[in-house]
């Protein structure tokens, strides 16, 4: 009966906001779905897939989810907790030649990052096609990161947890020869090794680019959440995890911040106690929310955007007087039009449209 009520309070939600002045209403687009955790678009191309931590990509076209899977990993996925299949990302020239790829837990509970190709029938993917990419150990079930996403570049970019437990016992995020606790990019057509792109990351989850700048949502520890926004250009950046916990010292005693770089918003667990990262606006439907960054809380359910301005960020917006607590946030996402989607754990996906 609580999933029940929960998801009828998120179709109410989703008739118009509580105050006239915020442009935008949230629109639920599909339900009854499980533990989704990430939805996308290739580029171009009008369907949107929906990755179910569970283990399914789903396809959501003409209005419905498609009975069959686009992909089903359930036997190979591990579950659980912070488990399970996270991201998706489709190759820049998917149309041409129908690459994607994704990021789970195997049953192990270590990372995989796979990559297929679409089968003769365009709404499912070759399962025989699976290519591994990387694979990284982990040492405990939780901090997986999970997201992966091309950016301007055309190289792939991992978000990789701290490898879990709590205050990263291993110092994986400091340690530079570590895979865990950084940002990495893959050359999925050249190949070769991963690069480590940026360090000092506790557990990003859900990072976006808009243009060349790189939003880096990270989960804190015990007190603060923060976004990063750095340049997808410059490798080699230092997030601050575990010296920093958001602009604040981690452990007071060792603070060195030298080379550092601070975050741009951070917000403490009187507000929340877990970002989840979402994007910049630049669909053409709601031209009032243009360039402006949305992401929530997973614990509190509130929806909040911010627009950056030169070196640091501006327009700080709460939208819960508008609609409250939407429910657990799992992530944000885009189709191939740049409009907006917010999903959250309860099973709704719910689109951003305007308000009249």
């Amino acid at each position: 009966m609580l999933r029940i009520t929960a998801i009828l309070l998120l179709t109410v939600l989703s008739i118009a906001p509580a105050m006239a002045q915020v442009p935008f209403r949230l629109e639920t687009v599909a339900e009854g779905l499980s533990s989704p955790v990430f939805v996308t678009a290739p580029a171009g191309d009008p369907r949107l897939f929906i990755v179910e931590k569970t283990g399914l990509i789903l396809i959501l076209a003409d209005g419905a989810v498609e009975a069959t899977p686009f992909l089903d990993l359930s036997a190979a996925v591990s579950g659980g907790g912070e488990q399970g299949l996270l991201g998706l990302a489709f190759h820049p020239r998917f149309a041409e030649n129908g690459r994607f790829y994704v990021n789970y837990t195997d049953t192990a509970g270590d990372t995989r990052i796979v990559g297929y190709t679409v089968s003769a029938d365009a709404d499912v993917a070759d399962a025989t096609s699976a290519t591994e990419l990387l694979a990284v150990d982990q040492p405990y079930r939780n901090h997986n990161g999970g997201w992966i996403g091309f950016g301007p570049g055309g190289l792939l970019y991992v978000g990789m947890g701290d490898g879990g437990s709590g205050g990263d016992p291993q110092g994986n995020g400091q340690n530079p020869a570590a895979l865990l606790g950084k940002i990495l990019t893959l050359d999925v057509d050249a190949g070769g090794p991963p690069k480590v792109f940026a360090i000092g990351v506790r557990n990003p989850w859900r990072n976006a680019f808009d243009g060349d700048d790189f939003y880096v949502a990270d989960v804190g520890q015990n007190q603060w959440e923060e976004i990063n926004i750095i340049p997808a250009s410059q490798s080699g950046l230092n997030l601050g995890w575990n010296v920093m916990e958001g602009a604040a010292c981690y452990d007071a005693a060792s603070c060195d911040q030298s080379g550092l770089v601070l975050p741009v918003h951070s917000y403490s667990h009187q507000e929340g106690c877990s970002i989840t990262g979402g994007y910049v606006y630049r669909g053409a439907a709601i031209p009032a929310i243009a360039g402006h960054y949305f992401f929530a809380d997973y614990c509190d359910g509130v929806l909040w955007s911010l627009r950056k301005e030169g070196a640091g960020v501006a327009d700080l917006t709460s939208y819960a007087d508008a609609f409250g607590s939407i429910g657990d946030v799992t992530s944000f996402g885009l189709d191939s039009a740049g409009e907006m989607y917010v999903m959250t754990g309860f099973g709704a996906l719910m689109k951003f449209m305007p308000a009249n």
